[in-house]
């Protein structure tokens, strides 16, 4: 983010994610984070603009075939707000983790209405790259470097074998076509 070269290369308008859907011209990756008004943070910004602005991009992927046959759309929020939250925060590290947020998964291999426990947090994004296009941690002392968790039945949310981050493959169900949205299959 220090460097202007590399921003500039890299940060793009919204406007720009909207002619790349409509265009089929997105990249394997693509992290859209709204304006401070439409961004879904719990002290200053509306709910309803941020559910609007993530339907819209929803709406247009789903409307073109192609794009929407392999994509992944993962909506979460930057963090609770300070709200009390009597969930299991898991101590992954010096700084912690936080409360528990939206993690909302939206993509032809999920289930709709399913809510899976394992423990989460927005680290499992990377995760969920990393497996899905078998690529190597960040570095060997990053968050991507825990296990997926293990728990057990009646209490899913703690895991056994702590610290640990779900890589998310749990949401989906890719058997049906072989592989997921970057082709990378069990």
């Amino acid at each position: 983010m220090t460097n202007p070269t590399v921003r500039q290369a890299h940060i793009q308008d919204t406007i720009d994610l909207y002619n790349d859907i409509k265009n089929n011209t997105l990249p394997a990756v693509s992290i859209v984070k709204p304006s401070g008004f439409v961004d879904g943070h719990p002290a200053s910004s509306k709910l309803d603009l941020f559910e609007g602005f993530t339907q819209k991009i929803i709406d247009m992927v789903q409307a073109n075939p192609k794009l929407w046959s392999e994509t992944a759309i993962f909506i979460t929020e930057d963090e609770g707000g300070g709200y009390y939250d009597s969930g299991y925060v898991q101590p992954l590290d010096f700084f912690g983790d936080g409360t528990r947020i939206i993690f909302l998964a939206v993509s032809p291999w999920t289930e709709g209405g399913r809510v899976a426990h394992n423990y989460s947090d927005h680290v499992s994004i990377l995760k969920f790259i990393e497996r899905n296009w078998n690529l190597p941690p960040v570095t060997k002392r990053s968050r991507d470097n825990f296990p997926n968790p293990i728990a057990l039945q009646f209490n899913p949310y703690v895991p056994l074998n702590s610290p640990a981050i779900s890589d998310l493959f749990e949401l989906f169900n890719f058997e049906h076509n072989g592989g997921g949205p970057g082709g990378y299959g069990h």
